[in-house]
């Protein structure tokens, strides 16, 4: 039953990823939209635990470390897709499984067969082929940094989340306390650039006062995009938190029901959605190597499915 519920999750965070791409191109404030994604999640599971009177304990406070590593990973991700290639950040968020089985391992004795071993040596094997097929360097990662920190940000938080099953917590009081987290630190990010903002605009207006006082004709600017009110922003925000959250939930579902490493790989298969938007959508054009890389990494994922029972 686990694949169920971590195959759903992909599809999930997989639709996530293209929402977090579209919005990154577009004028709004990255802060704003995230504190929205998160807001709605803390709204959801408030509103279910309520409902079925679900029992807050102790163990329900490890959602707070998730909503940490959560927010890292998020923010990391989305600072990805807006400097860097979709493909590429795709590709590398994807990867948190490797991270989770070999820290399960220490941690819970979760053990590696030597299949399983092959098949994250697949996986590493992919991602370096489509490392190499970008020529990144350390001047141009291409967004790479980001989502390699993406990727450890997600195994600290789908960690976190095998942790809080093991402890007894139940979902939606653990889930709110994850997406009230994340909530609160872009909110916080967001004051602060509102802030910033608000210094910045009586800047230019004092500067503006003063060279109209040294100019007698008006000076044409160039045309800038509109940006979008924190309103507008917040309230997508909300709207694509309806996959963040659904997948959360599914996901921690699954992790109750079968082992981390598994559950985290069968889930990168979300990439499989963001790298079919990227290629018809977004138009990225894939070469022979980062076609093999990409080929690589989904063998070593499936093969891990396949033996990792």
């Amino acid at each position: 039953m686990w694949i169920t519920f971590s195959i759903f999750a992909a599809i999930s965070f997989g639709l996530r990823g293209i929402l977090y791409h579209w919005t990154s191109q577009k004028p709004l404030n990255r802060n704003a939209l995230l504190c929205g994604t998160f807001a709605m999640g803390a709204l959801v599971n408030l509103i279910i635990s309520i409902s079925i009177s679900s029992s807050w304990s102790l163990a329900c406070l490890i959602g707070i470390q998730m909503g940490l590593f959560s927010f890292g990973g998020n923010a990391s991700m989305f600072k990805g897709f807006a400097v860097g290639k979709a493909s590429l950040v795709a590709v590398l968020t994807s990867l948190p499984s490797v991270v989770v089985v070999i820290v399960a391992y220490f941690l819970w004795n979760e053990k590696l067969h030597l299949l399983q071993l092959i098949a994250f040596l697949i996986i590493v094997g992919g991602v370096l082929l489509v490392r190499y097929s970008n020529d990144l360097s350390l001047r141009d990662l291409k967004g790479a940094q980001w989502g390699i920190l993406a990727t450890l940000l997600f195994a600290g938080n789908d960690l976190s989340g095998k942790w809080s099953t093991m402890m007894g917590a139940e979902l939606y009081p653990s889930m709110f306390m994850l997406f009230t987290t994340g909530a609160i630190c872009f909110g916080l990010w967001w004051l602060k650039d509102r802030r910033a903002e608000a210094s910045s605009a009586t800047a230019q207006i004092a500067a503006s006062s003063e060279s109209t006082t040294l100019t007698s004709g008006s000076i044409a600017t160039p045309a800038k995009a509109i940006r979008w009110s924190d309103f507008r922003t917040f309230l997508i925000g909300m709207a694509v938190g309806t996959t963040n959250t659904l997948g959360m939930m599914l996901i921690i579902t699954a992790f109750g029901l079968g082992k981390a490493g598994l559950v985290s790989a069968v889930v990168a298969l979300n990439v499989l959605i963001v790298l079919l938007y990227t290629r018809f959508i977004v138009k990225d054009k894939f070469t022979r190597t980062e076609i093999a890389g990409m080929v690589l990494s989904f063998l070593g994922i499936l093969l891990m499915r396949l033996f990792g029972a």
